[in-house]
């Protein structure tokens, strides 16, 4: 049975900076629901909000201080009821983002826990006397000495983000008591953050170091004994209410780890970052990892496809800026095997910003790694620059809507800065040209849909040839063939033009008989094989 989720292609909300809708320069419900027609014209059907509950946004919502509430500054409960309403009125689904490894140092169990040696909820996190030589994801230690009960607390990320002891049978109940909420409130399902860091070894054991990588290796503080239990519990718990969608954050590029975390049972999806979070464009090495993970992958297991998100740099800016390029990464995303994440921003081609005062940014790992460098002596000039490649803010400031001051996203002053490409990268200059990168993802969306093969079909082969990706999904309904030719020449795909018609190109609007068909250079090339009789 096909799952709805199979079909869908999801978009990412980053939830202070997708629409501003009551005028305080931050994103919030109200803003979201203005513009559900827009995303339902552009073909989306599912999606994806980052953290939207109350918290200091130390780290942009991840350190959650309460999981029952709305953060004041997305508005109310009843705006977040009135959003999922008008959301599924238009059959779309809403997957929310939740924090289920740590919580916010301000969150009131933490204080509890930090009150006395002896409170009740002490074990809730993890305590020790002397910390082990595990590091932060982000930076430094990952232990914090606390003076008032003279012991350390673990937290894998920020200091302010405490990592709960999944170990306590109470704080795996509590937390299975949010999902429940939560679900009831009518979401269709959850992207678990940092599912993969719920157990830790209880040894303690130092990590140990690679010194070729001057890296820690994080041996005994993820991916842990006992973690797929945990897994199981939730997925079991999640998907006793009809049709509720998991997807996980496990953090890794290693495919053998990726492929743990989803199929019967587990969760549904994880984010395929062996294919998504590719430093710089190669499109051999994409086709590598596609390869790779249809080979590793069960018949019950699917990737997921994306490139951009808040926590990385937007891929046209980070494969080469390339408009061209950037609508054959959004062909290969929408067409390949896999369930689909589209960035907000992506459709327009939105680039990444750089800050140019420390100042101005916002993001925990920017700051953290400018600090850092100004402690070993960096200038200021050379720590932001640092600071620039380790921040994710380039990837969230304000969704451009139109060429009107802050892009449109707000009448104020945002709460991050808006990039100067806005005036000519927007919505707004986008709608009714035919050769827009907007135009062109609705038309991809339009045809994803159109075609089940698209959506359900197996690959009948994959290719990689010089540059030119080609491959066929076939259904029992139909086969369709793309060809994306990532080169600056032409190349050549060998199958009879009297035997397929055209459903996309971003070059061409007919093909012409012969038994070969010529790929322009930066061509996206869709075609329908036509079934013999």
């Amino acid at each position: 049975m096909v799952k709805w989720w199979n079909q869908t292609a999801f978009y990412e909300i980053y939830m202070p900076s997708f629409k501003d809708g009551n005028g305080d320069g931050i994103g919030d419900f109200a803003g979201i629901t203005s513009k559900l027609d827009y995303l339902k014209d552009l073909g989306i059907n599912g999606l994806w909000l980052t953290p939207f509950y109350p918290s200091p946004k130390v780290d942009n919502g991840y350190d959650i201080s309460d999981y029952y509430g709305i953060d004041p500054a997305y508005g109310e409960m009843e705006d977040f009821e009135t959003f999922i309403s008008e959301a599924h009125r238009r059959n779309i689904k809403v997957i929310i983002d939740l924090v289920l490894n740590h919580t916010s140092s301000e969150h009131p169990w933490f204080k509890e826990s930090r009150s006395s040696r002896n409170h009740p909820k002490r074990n809730w996190y993890i305590w020790r006397d002397k910390p082990n030589n595990w590091e932060s994801f982000f930076s430094g230690s990952s232990w914090e000495y606390d003076e008032s009960t003279d012991q350390y607390y673990y937290h894998a990320f920020a200091k302010e983000q405490v990592d709960l002891n999944w170990a306590n049978t109470d704080v795996k109940k509590a937390m299975f008591d949010v999902m429940k909420f939560w679900l009831e409130k009518g979401v269709d399902g959850f992207r678990l953050d940092v599912i993969n860091f719920l157990k830790v070894n209880n040894s303690f054991q130092d990590n140990p170091y690679d010194h070729e990588k001057n890296e820690q290796i994080h041996l005994f503080d993820k991916d842990q004994k006992g973690i797929l239990d945990v897994i199981k519990e939730i997925a079991e718990l999640v998907h006793q209410y009809p049709d509720k969608f998991l997807v996980g954050e496990v953090g890794s590029e290693d495919i053998e780890i990726l492929k743990r975390y989803s199929g019967t049972g587990k969760m549904d999806v994880s984010f395929n970052f062996n294919i998504g979070s590719i430093d710089k464009f190669d499109a051999e090495q994409i086709y590598s990892r596609l390869v790779e993970t249809e080979q590793a992958y069960e018949s019950d297991q699917m990737p997921t496809l994306f490139f951009s998100s808040h926590d990385m740099s937007r891929h046209i800016s980070r494969f080469g800026g390339d408009e061209e390029r950037g609508k054959l990464i959004a062909a290969l995303m929408l067409t390949a095997k896999g369930v689909p994440f589209i960035y907000q921003g992506d459709e327009i081609g939105m680039k990444d910003w750089v800050a140019d005062d420390i100042s101005m940014m916002m993001d925990v790992q920017g700051r953290l790694a400018y600090e850092e460098a100004i402690s070993t002596g960096k200038s200021k000039e050379d720590a932001l620059a640092v600071a620039n490649e380790r921040c994710r803010d380039k990837s969230r400031t304000p969704m451009q809507w139109s060429p009107a001051s802050y892009a449109g996203f707000s009448k104020v002053r945002p709460w991050i800065s808006v990039p100067d490409e806005s005036c000519t990268i927007n919505v707004q200059n986008q709608q009714g040209n035919p050769n827009s990168m907007l135009s062109f993802y609705k038309r991809l969306l339009k045809l994803r849909m159109e075609h089940s093969s698209l959506r359900t079909g197996e690959y009948e082969f994959i290719d990689y040839q010089d540059g030119m990706l080609s491959f066929m999904r076939t259904n029992e309904f139909e086969s369709t063939g793309v060809a994306l030719n990532f080169s600056e020449e032409e190349k050549t795909l060998n199958i009879e033009a009297e035997r397929v018609t055209l459903l996309l190109s971003n070059k061409r609007k007919l093909i012409e008989s012969a038994k070969a068909l010529a790929i322009l250079p930066n061509e996206v090339l869709i075609l329908r094989r036509i079934l013999k009789k």
